[in-house]
């Protein structure tokens, strides 16, 4: 199945002003209300266990417990911290519909307690296990039936993906996107548009939500019958298009080797054969430089983030009060692609992760990734950062900040940024760093080896991407 068409056009049921408008209406027309709590008050939700987490009464939902890791890489080799475990695998899914023979995609408007702007737009149905089963005893999400239901629908994109290995423990989801030819009830907090909307939202600032951006990563933007067929850029007619986006078009369009694969996935199972992790469970008052107050589970150092209890009001969700904790996040972190043309080809600087959340050791990530940090501390410095700072020889493609996911962070916001460097400025590669076209890329994101900061990277690319001067 291509999206091509859909990815190509701004004409749809409804004009991006339209969205504008009616996006700006759900902000203004919501009662939500997120305000900070202490552990004790909060509701259903206790200290238990051995070793000690913090714990739903009910069992389900997640819990934030304490780790212990060991390692043979990186720059540090031993720490504690608190992490998520969500054993439950969630649905983030989109219900598709073709109008006038255009795929539209129906977005939802989103509160979360942890958005910094309180209400982004996420996939049709964002939800645990723990939610759609309705454990909170509230009402079902709308729209599930065409995710759990039999509906008359046609699987588009179907795969589990994980989320950040530094916060959870071995989290997945799964990531569907489902068509239906049926008629769809409206509703007012949801919304249909183009892929190539979206595209154009995805360059502003905290608007399409983690869960979303993580769906459309998986997009296939054409088939193999598509690439092998005929010339692309001629078959369909761009017309004139800026020096970046017809790189990035052949990057995607060229059909790999299968001998491509073998060496990108010996490479990485050489990597995750030389990686020793050892992760244990430790009770989270007992966190070697973590501090357990009444308020919060922190960092002695001020850094990384810290656990909070938050009481929640929202007149639009499933239920329309309730306290959790979240993780808290201090201010902007970064995430970033470098790409270079090369061998006549555009590529894309990938890394190998190894976080202690990741089920498999090792995933495939973006060239930079760090957190943010408390405002007068200053960034821990990390590989190639330099060039996303304006360094000489490299052009900013994509600069926007984005929010992560807002039902388990509190104000995360990272900085997304693809750099072109140019053709003739030569780097030294470590060894766990590997060059890769954008058509590797999308046939192995669907084998869930990309982490979700990358997937959230290449989720914003798009066929018309202007390059600054």
């Amino acid at each position: 199945m291509s999206f091509l068409k859909s990815e190509l056009t701004l004409e749809g049921r409804h004009t991006l002003g339209e969205f504008f408008d009616w996006y700006q209406d759900r902000l203004e027309s919501g009662v939500f209300c997120v305000r900070r709590i202490p552990f004790s008050a909060l509701d259903k939700w206790n200290f238990r266990g051995e070793p000690l987490r913090l714990a739903h009464d009910s069992g389900k939902f997640f819990s934030v417990e304490g780790l212990e890791v060991t390692t043979n890489c990186g720059a540090t080799l031993n720490w504690e911290q608190p992490i998520i475990n969500q054993p439950e695998i969630g649905i983030l899914g989109i219900l598709a519909k073709k109008f006038d023979g255009v795929l539209h995609f129906l977005m939802q408007a989103k509160m979360e307690p942890g958005n910094i702007n309180t209400l982004q737009i996420s996939p049709t149905v964002q939800a645990t296990k723990s939610n759609y089963t309705q454990v909170h005893q509230g009402n079902t999400p709308a729209f599930l039936e065409y995710f759990v239901g039999h509906g008359a629908t046609r699987v588009l994109v179907d795969q589990l993906q994980s989320e950040q290995g530094a916060r959870f423990l071995a989290k997945r989801n799964r990531n569907v996107i489902v068509e239906t030819g049926e008629d769809v009830r409206p509703h007012p907090d949801f919304f249909w548009l183009t892929l190539g909307q979206i595209k154009k939202i995805l360059a502003h600032d905290n608007i399409i939500n983690m869960d979303a951006r993580t769906v459309l990563s998986c997009v296939p933007y054409f088939t193999d019958k598509d690439i092998s067929s005929c010339d692309f850029i001629k078959r369909h007619s761009l017309g004139e298009i800026s020096g970046f986006s017809r790189k990035l078009i052949a990057s995607m369009s060229l059909l790999p080797d299968l001998t491509d694969f073998d060496r990108i996935i010996s490479w990485l199972t050489a990597l995750k054969c030389s990686v020793e992790m050892s992760v244990r469970r430790k009770p989270v008052d007992r966190l070697t430089g973590w501090r357990l107050t009444g308020d919060s589970l922190a960092h002695k150092s001020g850094r990384y983030f810290s656990v909070i209890g938050v009481e929640v009001r929202a007149a639009n969700r499933e239920v329309v009060g309730w306290s959790q904790p979240l993780l808290e996040h201090f201010g902007v972190g970064l995430c970033g692609f470098l790409t270079q043309e090369r061998d006549g080809v555009l590529q894309f600087l990938v890394s190998a992760r190894v976080e202690p959340g990741n089920r498999d050791i090792v995933e495939f990530g973006p060239t930079v990734a760090r957190s943010g940090v408390p405002e007068g501390q200053t960034m821990t410095p990390a590989p190639f950062a330099e060039f996303f700072s304006g360094s000489e020889g490299a052009s900013i493609v994509f600069d926007t900040i984005h929010s992560e996911e807002g039902g388990r962070f509190y104000h995360f916001q990272n900085r997304y940024m693809i750099v072109e460097l140019d053709a003739d400025c030569e780097i030294a590669v470590p060894g766990n760093y590997m060059w890769m076209t954008l058509a590797q890329i999308s046939r192995l994101i669907k084998f869930s080896l990309f982490n979700v900061e990358a997937r959230n990277l290449l989720a914003c690319l798009d066929l018309n991407m202007e390059t600054e001067p």
